[in-house]
């Protein structure tokens, strides 16, 4: 059963084809991965998933509804959250109060709640959440610390924990691995794993084969905005095409 599917996907900027015809789709608690040389589309691909895009054409299903050029907050709504390459933190705010404002984002109160004071009930289960969030991705014992403090690598798990309050049913993963050094890079596989055990499926655009190769049940490869080559982390390592894609060169990020 596929989460996501994308079919025939076209993303032009003028007379550029950021992504040309695309296609592949991610099965329900999976770990996917979107990767390929720098140019070869893949962050645009993550923006018109998101809906920070509206795609020239083509058509794009999340569980069954169709998604295509719906805006970023409706698809947020829907269940499909991003995390950024770099992690996007109210620096001053403590670790746990940047996990509480991603957890009100789906607070609900009414004029009914203000009478009756039920935003009091709501506010403390919110808030539990929010803790129990900072236990999983182990920021417990910083949850006072400001965020802006916080190590590189933590930084990045607190950027899953505020994706992860948004109760997402797939999490786009923009380069997670970006600037950690090994010891970083294995927690946050881990992390990963135990999020997709959690019902949370994942699609992850990453340049480090490494990890890749380590999580992925299934990777897509794009080149120069069209689909290259899928298959199992197996395929993909000894497939002729990608080989020669990755040892080509010559792109330039889009």
């Amino acid at each position: 059963m596929s989460i996501l599917e994308v079919r025939d996907l076209t993303m032009r900027f003028g007379g550029l084809h950021a992504v040309d015809g695309l296609g592949f789709s991610v099965a329900k608690d999976s770990i996917h991965g979107l990767i390929g040389p720098n140019g070869a589309g893949k962050t645009t691909t993550f923006n018109v998933i998101s809906g920070f895009y509206r795609p020239t054409s083509g058509r794009i299903f999340h569980e069954g509804v169709e998604i295509s050029g719906l805006p970023m907050e409706k698809v947020a709504d829907l269940g499909i959250v991003r995390t950024f390459q770099h992690a996007t933190l109210f620096r001053e705010l403590s670790v746990l109060e940047n996990v509480l404002i991603g957890c009100y984002s789906r607070r609900r109160t009414g004029l009914m709640d203000a009478i009756f004071g039920r935003w009091h009930k709501q506010d403390a289960l919110l808030r539990e959440e929010a803790e129990e969030l900072l236990e999983f991705f182990g920021l417990a014992e910083r949850a006072d610390f400001p965020a802006g403090n916080l190590p590189h690598g933590l930084q990045r798990a607190l950027g899953m924990a505020i994706a992860s309050a948004a109760r997402p049913s797939l999490m786009l993963l923009d380069e997670p691995f970006t600037g950690m050094n090994a010891e970083e890079t294995l927690v946050m596989m881990d992390l990963t794993r135990r999020l997709r055990e959690r019902g949370v499926s994942i699609l992850l655009v990453e340049h480090d084969m490494r990890a890749v190769m380590g999580l992925c049940d299934c990777i897509t490869v794009m080149n120069f905005g069209k689909l290259l080559a899928q298959g199992s982390p197996d395929e993909i390592r000894s497939h002729p095409e990608v080989i020669k894609a990755y040892l080509g060169g010559g792109h330039t990020e889009a």
